[in-house]
């Protein structure tokens, strides 16, 4: 079977600095996914890649989710960033969503989990003195679990966002692409 494209980014989404969640992606990727669209076993794959920017003193935490209308199906969980002030390094997130539920309420569910690569990381060595770039398996610091439940019978706007903890960074995402795997 081939590969299908569900939503994907020709532009920068906008430069994220307030300490807020916020879409990251261009106005035109969020989509509707249409009722009745999710099986169990379904596969997606999320890719998204950018430049983040983070201070040496509260440098915060970086933060990505998916949401399918108002619910959060899958997040990254607050991963720490570097007390190594960043300027503009790039960042890769590739995540695996896999459906293991469908039907109405909050009954259908997508589990997920993936890795998150930058020198922003925490605990990564400057690319002269060390391996890089650092990052995090995603959902950070746990066990991967299923996302928050959703009603997989009515249709629901796709959406990708960020949350930095405190206002002293930066973030933008450069490319952005969500893949369908499987039937």
């Amino acid at each position: 079977m081939a590969v299908q494209v569900i939503a994907s980014s020709y532009s920068d989404g906008p430069t994220l600095t307030a300490a807020a969640a916020a879409s990251c992606v261009p106005t035109y990727v969020p989509t509707s996914i249409p009722a009745g669209y999710w099986q169990i076993g379904r596969q997606w794959r999320l890719t998204a890649t950018g430049r983040i920017s983070c201070v040496v003193t509260t440098p915060g935490t970086a933060r990505f989710d998916l949401r399918l209308g108002a619910v959060t199906v899958f997040d990254t969980l607050a991963m720490p960033l570097n007390i190594v002030a960043k300027t503009n390094v790039s960042w890769l997130l590739e995540v695996l969503l896999t459906c293991r539920s469908v039907g109405t309420g909050t009954s259908a569910t997508l589990f997920g989990s993936g890795k998150w690569l930058s020198e922003a990381s925490i605990l990564t060595a400057v690319p002269s003195t060390g391996p890089g770039p650092g990052g995090q398996l995603v959902p950070y610091n746990t066990a991967p679990v299923v996302g928050t439940g959703f009603d997989s019978t009515i249709a629901n706007a796709l959406d990708f966002r960020f949350t930095q903890t405190v206002a002293t960074g930066s973030l933008t995402c450069h490319q952005f692409l969500i893949e369908q795997l499987t039937p």
